[in-house]
């Protein structure tokens, strides 16, 4: 049965940062494989009904693996809904993402919920990527620089 993963984090930067970096390419790039990885997106069509396509390599080992999908539901600044499949057939299935973005005191709160994660990837193993693609968001979107 695939597992669904719910993830909170409470960024101190404003919506409107954090959602553009969810949809623009270098920006996904950065912020999003997990430590130890590197990514390409191969294609990012931010718009409902558009698709996205990237790959992910182990920086280690030289192996990737690709995944693609469409956007389902876009609000600029408060929400992100999207699917991803895996190209390996030992990945079943369609993943579907959801990104909540609300305006709080100190900045942004990010709620995900990443539901039908493969069998084959333990829950552990999902929250540990997420938790590290999530620093690295923070590390992308919190800086305030202005030059």
């Amino acid at each position: 049965m695939p597992n669904t993963i719910r993830l909170h984090r409470v960024l101190a930067t404003t919506p409107d940062k954090v959602y553009r970096a969810f949809l623009e390419a270098d920006a996904v790039a950065k912020w999003l494989p997990p430590n130890g990885f590197t990514c390409t997106v191969h294609h990012l069509e931010p718009n409902v009904g558009g698709t996205h396509r990237m790959s992910f390599r182990n920086f280690t080992t030289g192996h990737s693996h690709s995944f693609g999908g469409e956007y389902l539901e876009l609000v600029p600044g408060q929400k992100l809904r999207y699917t991803d499949k895996f190209d390996d057939a030992n990945l079943p299935g369609q993943m579907e993402v959801t990104v909540t973005l609300t305006k709080v005191s100190v900045g942004t709160e990010v709620d995900i919920v990443q539901a039908g994660v493969p069998d084959l990837i333990p829950p552990e193993a999902c929250y540990l990527g997420w938790q590290e693609s999530l620093r690295n968001l923070a590390r992308l979107v919190e800086p305030d620089i202005q030059q």
